[in-house]
């Protein structure tokens, strides 16, 4: 059902370098890049996640409440792209994992202050 989402950023070559760390964890890589924006996935026809500058050109600000989750199959996935994130200057929002409902799951904010929900069922 989602096709992608998209982030927003004040400094593209610092967020764009924080996700292809990131999201080469679990396989994904760019796709699609232009001058303002960049997207990755693992396969062309899967869901995106992508940063861009506003169109607007005004400031990217982090919407209240607003939250992207990354779903990986297994628990040891959630815990590797979590400390990725610490590693790479993200901020910890919870630590890796059980949460109710047969959810294993992190929480962290990227260089922009966006954030990150990392899952996998369990």
């Amino acid at each position: 059902m989602i096709g992608y989402v998209t982030l927003g950023t004040n400094d593209l070559e610092r967020a764009a370098a924080f996700y292809d760390e990131l999201l080469k964890e679990i396989g994904a890589g760019r796709f699609m890049e232009e001058e303002t924006f960049v997207a990755w996935a693992v396969a062309p026809d899967q869901p995106a996640l992508s940063v861009t500058r506003p169109y607007d050109g005004n400031a990217a600000t982090v919407g209240n409440g607003v939250m992207v989750a990354l779903a990986v199959g297994k628990p040891e996935q959630v815990d590797a792209l979590h400390a990725k994130a610490m590693d790479l200057g993200g901020v910890d929002e919870g630590p890796p994992g059980p949460r109710g409902g047969g959810v294993y799951a992190a929480y962290f904010r990227d260089l922009d202050g966006n954030k990150l929900n990392v899952f996998c069922m369990t």
